[in-house]
């Protein structure tokens, strides 16, 4: 049995994975809309990541043999001007990210809750991955400026990015 107020946090949570889904659908769309298809590809892989995300920590919720919450998943932001904002938006929305998730371990660790502290360890680590992926992006896009062949080279390497659930058996 968990405590009202991990679920609270751990459903919110969901919901923030869920909302962040959206959100890089929006940036995979504007990238694709402006021809840049490895960079859309990339942030239809990351949207995929955050489902995936949100899908693990509602599962984790019914293990506990507890129901989650549900809320209304926020419109995000759908228009923006080049790369450049997109990923500066998305290592400030990852910041966020992480700042929630050290928010469910420390709620965990309060409550004594090892099981939800142990289990949400996974996504801590997760974050240092997430927040270093989306920094080294923004560096080699804020360095190249308006060079755009030199965007359309990293616009082929995003175009590598397969999708891994990071929960399958």
């Amino acid at each position: 049995m968990m405590n009202e107020s991990l679920i609270k946090i751990l459903s919110d949570q969901v919901n923030a994975e869920y909302y962040s889904a959206y959100l890089y659908l929006a940036m995979s769309a504007q990238a694709d809309k402006i021809g840049l298809k490895g960079i859309a590809n990339w942030f239809f892989v990351q949207a995929q990541e955050e489902m995936a995300h949100g899908t693990r920590i509602y599962d984790y919720i019914l293990e506990r043999g507890e129901k989650p919450h549900f809320a209304a998943i926020e419109a995000p932001e759908s228009d923006f001007k080049d790369p450049l904002e997109m990923f500066e938006k998305t290592l400030a929305h990852e910041q966020e990210v992480t700042r929630r998730i050290n928010a469910i371990a420390t709620l965990a660790l309060k409550e004594n809750d090892h099981a939800c502290y142990q289990f949400i360890m996974w996504f801590v680590n997760e974050q240092v991955e997430e927040e270093a992926s989306a920094s080294e992006i923004l560096d080699k896009v804020t360095m190249i400026g308006d060079n755009k062949g030199l965007l359309l080279t990293i616009d082929l390497e995003l175009a590598g990015r397969t999708f891994v659930d990071p929960f399958a058996e």
